[in-house]
């Protein structure tokens, strides 16, 4: 587990309680508990950082240019949730669980932005965004294959331009590609006149 996140961990287990339970954000997917599937699994992660959380969060990040745009991202966010399980045999999770994940997607405002399929591997990949009033409130990615599944839901102002920085946070890379602004052309370079003689 990265060191931050323990870090953080262990400063929130400090000071106790830091948001209710059962309050949820426009953008915030409602999350199976996914009772029993630690034991199960053979890795596991899950993360939920609400609003006081991600603000006790900040404090933790560093004061070099990487950690300031972390910081940036990070209070336009009001939740991150990522719920990840590994297991060493096929379908060990209720599929019936994340297909209800999928459900709650057909929500007004949700619009999917990939859909992958793979009947040779048997993996379902479904990355959807909130949209209001022209800006980005939601993001969620559903990743699903016989031995693993994950569901990443951020929530808030969110700039594609920017979640690479949730790493800091020890969220994992996305690995969400966005348009990348062309290069400004060079000008020819003059020609370099011959020497006379």
């Amino acid at each position: 587990m990265n060191a931050r996140i323990a870090i953080v961990f262990i400063a929130l287990l400090s000071t106790g309680p830091a948001f209710a339970q059962g309050a949820v954000s426009k953008g915030q997917l409602r999350l199976p508990e996914f009772a029993g599937l630690s034991e199960k699994a053979s890795e596991s992660v899950n993360v939920t950082f609400g609003p006081e959380v991600l603000g006790m969060a900040v404090r933790f990040l560093g004061t070099d240019p990487e950690a300031t745009a972390a910081k940036k991202l990070v209070t336009s966010l009001t939740g991150i949730y990522v719920r990840n399980y590994t297991f060493d045999k096929d379908y060990a999770y209720p599929k019936s669980d994340i297909d209800g994940v999928r459900r709650q997607l057909s929500a007004p405002g949700w619009t999917r932005m990939v859909e992958t399929r793979s009947r040779k591997e048997n993996t379902d990949v479904d990355v959807y965004m909130l949209i209001e009033n022209g800006r980005a409130q939601g993001l969620a990615i559903i990743a699903s294959e016989p031995r693993e599944f994950t569901i990443v839901n951020i929530v808030g102002n969110i700039d594609l331009e920017q979640l690479h920085d949730l790493q800091k946070l020890g969220v994992p890379d996305l690995e969400l590609e966005t348009a990348k602004k062309p290069e400004p052309a060079k000008a020819a370079a003059a020609p370099t006149p011959a020497p006379r003689k």
